[in-house]
């Protein structure tokens, strides 16, 4: 859903690519610095309760995952290595948000959420492998009720507004909601690849 904005997102942070660019900074350093704002603004923040502030920081390097793809295909200098990097360092980052929240609330004696935040993790990785686990063997697997970039806006956006306005509910329940349909997601990609599987028979 929010990849149709992305053209919007290109056009605000192409002038500090180019800066970026001409300093000669390149995209992986990019991709490295950005993976580690993510986790060190999770990793920092959420265990210690400081959700708004967290999510501030985790935002502001959350836009290195445009930034170093603009400048790789600006600079003409996209490869296998800088995909392969800023996917994985992407799974790293996702981790580091929804592990420090499982800290969030393991600290603040919540099992039973720490346990849905630790599925929400579990199961958005679990997304994330079956696409690429698909396309490795030729097939598709993309689409679902709730793809990487949703969940990430989601939980940022909530988790913010929940600190700022002292309403924690508004947190459990999209947390909870995410579980559920990254699950979900996972159902869908799981059956899709039955499907192209099964075709694939016929047809021989």
């Amino acid at each position: 859903m929010l990849n149709r904005f992305r053209q919007f997102w290109t056009t605000i942070i192409s002038p500090i690519a180019n800066l970026l660019l001409r300093l000669g900074v390149s995209a992986d350093a990019v991709t490295l610095v950005g993976t580690a704002g993510v986790c060190a603004g999770a990793l920092v923040f959420f265990p210690r309760g400081e959700l708004w502030i967290g999510c501030l920081v985790i935002t502001a390097f959350v836009f290195s995952d445009l930034i170093d793809g603009y400048m790789a295909r600006t600079s003409g200098t996209s490869s296998k290595w800088g995909s392969y990097l800023d996917s994985t360092l992407d799974r790293l980052g996702d981790g580091a948000i929804f592990g420090g929240l499982v800290l969030f609330y393991a600290r603040s004696g919540d099992d039973w959420m720490s346990g849905i935040a630790l599925w929400a993790l579990v199961m958005g990785a679990t997304t994330s492998y079956a696409r690429a686990k698909a396309e490795s063997l030729g097939l598709q697997a993309s689409g679902g009720l709730a793809e990487r970039a949703d969940r990430l806006v989601a939980v940022l956006v909530i988790a913010f507004f929940a600190d700022v306005l002292n309403l924690p509910i508004l947190l459990k329940v999209v947390l909870t909601l995410l579980a559920v349909a990254s699950t979900i997601t996972v159902v869908q990609r799981t059956l899709s690849v039955h499907r192209q599987v099964q075709a694939e028979r016929g047809v021989r």
